[in-house]
């Protein structure tokens, strides 16, 4: 998901009127303003508006009769209870005398003489030195806030479990603010644990174990089916320094659970009987309200072979030498007749051998893809698990409707929340498989099938990432049946914003890794997923909204998983993310957080978006017309202004120095003579906005890609910001263009899933939920797509008048022919890249000692990009020599829409020849040639060109 883009529906956000329907009926519930304020985070004036009194006892009053504490009222959390022995709160030092207050029952409420309803009043000593310096580096956006001292003899367990505010009183003691506390700081000191949580399994019983320091009382309800209305067993778990616990009979497995929790939830100012699955839960009914009670060491869960999958698993001998496709699971089979029908659209798909899609997948891993990354396949909410209650579009009314018609959205906008199909970045439970992808939501079934899908994935040479959303979750609140952390213990797992309000910057609900407990969860589950399910890489979503140090705990983790021990190898699991740096995590806001540039030396993969925008042009959140390095920009204009001739020329060759950049693994420290004739490191090189291009510090840092799941796919944006008058064989070739940049880069390929096969989703910007009618992949290759009616109003209506024309363009419509000659010169690139190492070199040294950019400097062919990797030659001094076949190669990337020759006294005499594979290709690159005599090279318009010297 990118920085910007929203793939969650904000539905767990209520407008105020929204609130006051749902929530005025029930006369315990008149805190309605407080629950706006949590969920959305934002300041609104709910309560001035409502006249809503602060005080959650007292009947509905003018906060104007109470002047003296109408800034703050209890619906905020403007305090921050750091340490045991500290109480941050942004307040003047002329103020008076400070209290902490607290009430079991949550009867707190704000007067004029203080704050009434308490059962404890503690006087707080305000110090003159201000916050320690450990408070500051775990909580740096609070650096000034004055620091109170808090008693030491208090009982703070029993504290922490009852509603809190603080007040504090001017000279005439006069109640001058008040405000409820944020609690994580305190309960990471008090309550950080390292012990067994969820259900764990011994010979004679099972054991349930929940981290709940705030809650007053927990109790398990048990079940013996997933759909009857009355439990078999309700037992009360104990408490023992934060942790319940419960112990019961072994025939508890394959029965259900949920908690029932009593706690003070700061988003109604009540104690509430939450009802939660399980944080920890590794199964789930069907509806997702209850928690699977099941072992996932037990022999029944698992497909024949599986404790021996390690075994079977694809070579790996570094992360230099992986490349990821990315894919969608219901994509991949939902569409394709060769696949069974009971398997369409689920786990099982990937284990039917000889459908379409899965021979597709077979190709591309003899070519040498070596990863599928899997978009979301944990518990998400969007799309239910029991297929019976989804709804579906006429496929044949779709049909009828023109290439540029509103129909088609129209009809799959109006079931859009009811269908089968999400992305899945609305997370629910992080450790369970999510059901609607099983052919059974109910029991083990999605266990047992998740494996099968792994286990079949390895046989056939692929090794199986993970979209893992750490950031945000999809619900928070006491009432949501998608809310599970935020019920367990509020206001801790989720981040707060100075108010007290919840962060929604990643889109909503954002998670706090900063907190123990939180980072502890996290590493659990990846620990989770790469043992019990055999998983071989993390792709992080917004990766720089969680903790470095929480990444680089989790890079140690997985390093540590041995085959003797766990099963697995974990040395070879490879994680990267999306390293963005935005919202209130910017500039290290909350701690030094896993960015692009904060993860330079950490061995963790971030995606690299210099390179994307320099090849397409402009960014996903600018026009859509801005050209780029391989859409046209200054050598075939679509008439989009960008300024006089010198103007635009000197965008291709900034353009051109970016991906160069990215092209030697985007090293911050890579030298290069970048346009105007200077030699610079990668970092030197700078963006629009004076940012660095460079950042990484060795080639497994960076991964390259042109598209993803999020914005437009390729073909899509290069038939946006082409001129109208070119062929669709000239955009064809711009998209192998592009995916040739990607394929022979140093560093990580990336790829999203269609790339090479043309895909289109009717210029679609944003189909996380636009159903299977514009996500469709068609693995027979008949089709990519283009022209299914203009994509979904909501994200792409203003983009209509621009989009409309193009659809209803026959001439834009590949045809079959187009689509195989681009899988072709795919796999072709693939196999280039892989028929050498020195494509894939493994250290930043590497790369600067063998990797030279020519025509650089002023003096130089327009957008023509020239590569040289050098190996050395065995007994010879210098280089060492790393391929035993090629010793030099030459790529040559030309985006003219002409043939280009170029000459280099550095190439001359050289026993180069066009690379084998292209020259036993089809495709027009067999015509490139070289002159020894000369040093010149002729490659055809819109072509890359591999040359290699044999030893």
């Amino acid at each position: 998901m990118s920085a910007l883009l929203s793939s969650t529906p904000f539905s767990a956000i209520f407008a105020p009127s929204e609130l006051i329907r749902f929530l005025l009926p029930a006369q315990s519930r008149l805190q309605l303003s407080s629950l706006t304020r949590y969920q959305s985070g934002f300041k609104s004036a709910t309560s001035r508006s409502l006249n809503l009194r602060c005080c959650s006892t007292m009947p509905l009053q003018d906060q104007s009769e109470n002047p003296s504490c109408s800034q703050d009222s209890l619906f905020y959390s403007r305090a921050f209870w750091v340490t045991k022995s500290i109480i941050a709160w942004n307040v003047g030092a002329g103020e008076g005398e400070c209290y902490l207050y607290a009430s079991r029952k949550a009867g707190l409420c704000v007067a004029d003489d203080g704050i009434q309803g308490h059962d404890v009043k503690i006087k707080l000593e305000r110090t003159n030195y201000g916050l320690p310096q450990q408070v500051i580096e775990k909580f740096p956006h609070i650096r000034d806030y004055a620091a109170f001292e808090v008693p030491a003899t208090l009982d703070f367990q029993s504290l922490v479990k009852c509603q809190l505010a603080v007040g504090i009183f001017n000279s005439y003691g006069k109640c001058a603010s008040a405000t409820g506390l944020q609690l994580p700081g305190i309960l990471d000191e008090l309550f950080s644990y390292t012990g067994l949580l969820g259900a764990v399994f011994a010979t004679e019983a099972v054991s349930l174990y929940l981290w709940a320091p705030t809650a007053q009382a927990v109790q398990a309800l048990i079940y013996k089916s997933p759909s009857e209305a009355d439990p078999v067993e309700i037992v009360q778990l104990k408490e023992l320094d934060g942790v319940w616990s419960a112990k019961g009979p072994r025939h508890w497995e394959g029965c259900y659970y949920v908690y029932e929790v009593s706690v003070y939830h700061p988003s109604t100012l009540r104690i509430e009987k939450c009802v939660s699955n399980d944080p920890y839960a590794r199964g789930l009914s069907a509806d997702g309200k209850r928690t699977l009670l099941v072992n996932l060491d037990s022999d029944d869960v698992k497909p024949e072979g599986w404790d021996n999958l390690q075994d079977e698993k694809p070579n790996l001998l570094s992360f230099s030498d992986v490349s990821i496709y990315e894919l969608h699971v219901r994509d991949f089979s939902a569409n394709d007749p060769t696949v069974p029908h009971e398997f369409q659209g689920g786990y099982l798909a990937f284990t039917s051998q000889d459908s379409a899609g899965v021979q597709h997948l077979q190709r591309l891993s003899s070519a040498g893809i070596t990863h599928v990354h899997l978009l979301p396949t944990y518990q998400f909410a969007g799309v239910e698990d029991e297929k019976h209650k989804w709804k579906y579009t006429d496929i044949e009314k779709l049909n009828s409707f023109p290439p540029d018609s509103e129909e088609q959205q129209a009809l799959i906008t109006a079931i859009q929340d009811e269908d089968g199909y999400n992305w899945g970045y609305n997370p629910v439970l992080w450790g369970v498989p999510k059901g609607s992808y099983a052919s059974n939501a109910n029991g083990p079934c999605r266990i047992v099938e998740f494996r099968k899908m792994v286990q079949a994935l390895n046989r056939i040479g692929l090794r199986v990432v993970l979209d893992v959303v750490y950031n945000h979750l999809h619900a928070s609140g006491p009432f949501s049946d998608f809310s599970a952390l935020d019920k367990i213990v509020p206001g801790y797992f989720l981040r707060r914003n100075a108010d007290g309000g919840i962060e929604n910057s990643t889109c909503v609900n954002n998670t706090a890794s900063e907190h123990f407990m939180v980072e502890r969860l996290i590493l659990d589950d990846l620990k989770c997923w790469a043992v019990h399910y055999k998983i071989d890489g993390f792709r992080f979503d917004l990766m720089g909204h969680i903790m470095k140090r929480t990444m680089l705990k989790a890079k140690s983790l997985l390093n540590s998983l041995s085959t003797e021990k766990n099963g697995v190898d974990g040395s070879s699991i490879y994680i990267y993310g999306e390293g963005w740096d935005f919202g209130e995590v910017a500039n290290n806001g909350r701690g030094i957080n896993a960015s692009q540039f904060n993860l330079f030396g950490a061995g963790i993969g971030s995606f690299n978006d210099r390179i994307r925008d320099a090849l397409l042009g402009g960014s996903p959140f600018g026009h859509p017309l801005h050209q780029g390095f391989v859409t046209g920009l200054f050598l075939e204009a679509n008439g989009h202004e960008l300024g006089d001739k010198a103007n635009v020329e000197r965008m291709l060759t900034v353009s051109k120095d970016h991906i160069q950049v990215g092209m030697a693994a985007n090293l911050k420290d890579f030298v290069l003579t970048n346009c105007d004739g200077q030699e610079v490191k990668g970092s030197e090189v700078l963006m629009h906005d004076g940012k660095p291009v460079g950042y990484a510090s060795s080639p497994v840092e960076t991964v390259n890609y042109v598209s993803a799941h999020d914005n437009e796919t390729l073909f899509d944006i290069i038939s946006l910001k082409t001129p109208k008058d070119i062929s669709v064989e000239e955009r064809c070739r711009m998209n192998h263009l592009a995916t040739s940049v990607i394929a022979l880069s140093q560093g990580i390929p990336f790829f999203h899933a269609g790339d090479e096969m043309l895909r289109s989703k009717s210029i679609d910007r944003d189909s996380y939920n636009s159903s299977d009618w514009f996500n469709r992949l068609d693995f027979s290759y008949n089709s990519n797509n283009w022209g299914v009616g203009l994509p979904p109003k909501e994200k792409n209506e203003r983009n209509w008048p621009l989009i409309k024309p193009r659809l209803a363009d026959p001439s834009y419509k590949p045809q079959k022919s187009h689509i195989l000659a681009a899988v072709g010169n795919f796999m072709n690139l693939m196999q280039i890249r892989y028929s050498s190492p020195l494509f894939r070199l493994k250290t930043a040294n590497a790369i600067q000692e063998r990797v030279r950019f020519h025509n650089t400097g002023p003096s130089w062919i327009p957008g023509l990009i020239v590569m040289s990797i050098e190996d050395g030659h065995q007994g010879v001094p210098g280089l060492s020599q790393l391929d035993p076949i090629y010793s030099y190669i030459v790529v040559i990337i030309n985006p003219c829409p002409t043939d280009v020759s170029f000459a280099n006294l550095a190439l001359r005499a050289r026993s180069l020849q066009l690379h084998p594979v292209q020259m036993n290709s089809t495709d027009v690159v067999k015509n490139s040639t070289y002159d020894a005599s000369s040093g010149c090279f002729n490659v055809p318009a819109r072509t890359t060109s591999v040359f290699v010297e044999p030893r």
